[in-house]
């Protein structure tokens, strides 16, 4: 019998967990922490991002144990926030102690490879290439384009929480600070290298883009099997972000599928999305459920030879 992995991804908003014998998932769990809270204006990680961050990393631990899986066949991968954190040693001494794993934190090239290779593992058959694979989070954005493999990346420091504190101050957002806010995004998008228009088939995981989903597709909840490997409308979706952008905070949070932890940051994460999207030269893109877990799933596999 296969042993079981444990891939952790503690990313600027959110901790996620996964277990299982990849392609075969046991368990998929997340918390929303916000560890990334004022990294972008202080530097640092703040003490109550931490603890609650801790609480979330000593309840996936129980999880661990309660499954069997060991040190040895868990990965727990940091991203943005830690990245960019001078008390980053705090954080990694913090999952040490807890989880018996010391943390790696990656580097822009690293999420990318294993944001590319989470989705497009869980693809079959494989779509046009050119694939651009995006992933949105809280303080960073992946681009990966491949074929055959990932060829070009990018990771801009321009996530969720990072735009939400830096631009948009007003519930809802004001033109103002919208026009602000993108004005970033592009900025980014020019600067980065990476040619979205050249891309046959574009993939959309992360945590913002699956709520997106779940709106243009008018679901009554999250609900990952509607979702998971939809073929969505470009122009559906950037109509849905542009009225997601426009509602309050309270408006967002009571939309059924949307996390509470999610409804205040979701709308710079849209303008984000917006913005790669308008960029593609083609009409529809997927969402995959598989994401950069799937990615550290399988590179926890491969080394142990499960």
């Amino acid at each position: 019998m296969t042993e079981l992995v444990g891939a952790i991804d503690c990313g600027t908003n959110s901790i996620k967990l996964l277990i299982g014998t990849p392609p075969d998932i046991v368990l998929r769990d997340s918390r929303v922490v916000r560890l990334g809270q004022g990294v972008d204006t202080t530097g640092e990680l703040a003490a109550e991002a931490l603890a609650r961050t801790f609480s979330a990393i000593d309840e996936f631990a129980g999880v661990l144990r309660e499954h069997g899986v060991p040190p040895e066949r868990t990965r727990f991968c940091a991203t943005s926030a830690t990245r960019d954190a001078r008390n980053a040693a705090v954080f990694v001494e913090g999952v040490r102690t807890r989880l018996g794993v010391t943390p790696q934190v990656l580097s822009g090239p690293e999420e990318a490879a294993l944001v590319y290779a989470g989705a497009i593992g869980a693809l079959s058959p494989m779509p046009p290439e050119p694939v651009l694979v995006v992933d949105i989070g809280g303080g960073s954005t992946e681009l990966v384009l491949g074929e055959d493999g990932p060829q070009e990346s990018t990771s801009m420091d321009i996530g969720s929480v990072r735009l939400h504190e830096r631009h948009l101050h007003s519930d809802p957002p004001t033109v103002e600070q919208v026009t602000e806010c993108v004005a970033d995004i592009v900025r980014h998008l020019d600067g980065s290298g990476l040619e979205v228009e050249l891309a046959r088939t574009v993939i959309g995981t992360s945590g913002t883009i699956k709520t997106i989903a779940c709106g243009v597709l008018d679901l009554p909840a999250y609900d990952r099997d509607a979702f998971d490997g939809a073929e969505l409308s470009i122009a559906d979706t950037l109509d849905y972000c542009d009225r997601l952008v426009a509602m309050t905070v309270a408006e967002r949070r009571a939309l059924p599928y949307m996390h509470p932890g999610r409804a205040d940051v979701v709308a710079a994460g849209a303008l984000i999305w917006t913005g790669i999207l308008a960029r593609a030269s083609v009409p529809t893109y997927r969402v995959s459920e598989a994401d950069i877990l799937h990615g550290i799933a399988a590179s926890i596999s491969s080394s142990t030879g499960s």
